[in-house]
């Protein structure tokens, strides 16, 4: 495989940047669901398909697409997504029906599972003693670019209503492409294995990388339950919307400052054993918001809740990176988008179908369970890089 020159400062900002602007989209509709509901009679069963459809085409796109990138075409894939997350959030934004809601999220989904491995394979190849910062950061200007949404759902929906928010979004990832684009290099090198398959299945014999994705199915099912609830939970509950909207923001604010530190602390103790602890206490907090009885009050523990996840969440992409191949890692990333966006993909309308006729706590408690089992199958597969995390290294699968 040709060697690629080393990931500079400029890089690393330009592919955050790109990595932002495909999830800012996400973060308005995360938090405006609630009042679609309320404005046209959208039930939760629905939101929770409109929430889980994007999941579901991401992760098409992430078994389809993402390898496709590790043959030459990483510019031109990176390009298509963010063009097309772009048309994705004016339809979201422009049509305000249940329908176009969910159209406009398929296009969403899609060019986010086309374009995020792409951007990560660019990062792991060309800075791979760094992996675990430079993941951290990505995973960082993910949670930011989400965090963003709901704080510009606060300021433009009342007063210029619901496709406000979208509009403007759009607009900032046009801008953000541009910049990039006359900016950035973008390499794309492709990798000196003609005969490598077409789709990245075949990186299932790797018992530990099995394992790292069995975590990112585990911190799915919370993101995903978590997003379909949030909001609904929350207007049930009279939680003040300006407080609903800025919870959220405030929950992302320890997972962007220390996502950094989490991947390095990942790549040096064990992303397994990090990654592990992490999803457990994670699950225990999803079960505490089916027992508070305010908003307010899940708010707040939703704040503590955030300090765990910083310090963990970046270690499943750590745990992929240290188990796949080096010229596999676009098909890799994929296929941990690819497990994720499965997973939440069916625990969203899962949760929002058990939340409307079972109540808050089952919702919340039947994802706890899922997460549990899933890291339990998880540590299982992985054991011998557990047990000896030095064994796992760029390119060296377990």
């Amino acid at each position: 495989m040709k060697t690629a020159p080393p990931t500079n400062r400029s890089q690393i900002i330009g592919f955050s940047v790109l990595t932002a602007s495909l999830t800012a989209g996400y973060g308005v509709l995360f938090t405006l669901v609630g009042d679609y509901r309320d404005l046209y009679g959208i039930s939760e069963t629905t939101i929770g398909w409109i929430i889980g459809g994007g999941f579901i085409v991401e992760f098409l796109a992430l078994i389809l697409i993402a390898p496709i990138g590790d043959r030459g075409h990483a510019r031109s894939i990176l390009w298509a997504g963010v063009s097309l997350n772009i048309v994705g959030l004016l339809v979201m934004g422009l049509g305000g029906t249940a329908l176009t809601l969910m159209v406009g999220r398929l296009i969403a989904g899609l060019a986010t599972g086309a374009a995020q491995p792409v951007i990560r394979r660019i990062v792991i190849l060309q800075a791979p003693d760094d992996v675990g910062r430079n993941l951290g950061i990505l995973m960082s200007a993910a949670i930011f670019g989400f965090a963003i949404g709901p704080a510009i759902s606060a300021i433009l929906a009342e007063p210029f209503g619901l496709a406000a928010p979208f509009v403007v979004v759009a607009a900032i990832g046009a801008i953000a492409m541009l910049v990039v684009a006359f900016t950035i290099d973008v390499p794309e090198e492709a990798a000196d294995t003609p005969t490598q398959p077409r789709l990245a299945v075949d990186l299932l014999v790797h018992r530990a990388l099995i394992g790292a994705l069995c975590y990112g199915a585990a911190a799915y099912a919370m993101i995903g339950s978590f997003d379909v609830l949030w909001d609904v939970v929350h207007e049930d509950l009279n939680t003040p919307t300006w407080l609903a909207n800025i919870g959220i923001s405030l929950f992302a604010l320890p997972l962007i400052v220390l996502a950094p530190i989490g991947g390095r602390l990942a790549q040096s103790i064990g992303p397994f054993r990090i990654g592990g602890l992490g999803m457990l206490v994670a699950a225990g907090f999803m079960t505490s918001y089916g027992l508070l009885a305010t908003g307010t009050s899940i708010v707040v523990v939703s704040l503590f809740h955030a300090l765990a996840d910083g310090f963990t969440i970046a270690s499943t992409g750590v745990a992929v990176a240290i188990t796949a191949p080096a010229d596999r890692q676009a098909g890799a990333q994929g296929l941990l988008g690819a497990a994720q966006a499965l997973t939440a993909g069916l625990i969203a309308p899962l949760t929002g179908s058990v939340y409307q006729h079972q109540g808050r706590f089952p919702a919340y408690a039947m994802t706890s369970l899922i997460m549990v089992v899933l890291v339990a199958v998880g540590v299982v597969m992985a054991w011998p890089v557990i047990r000896n995390p030095g064994r796992g290294a760029i390119g060296a699968p377990n």
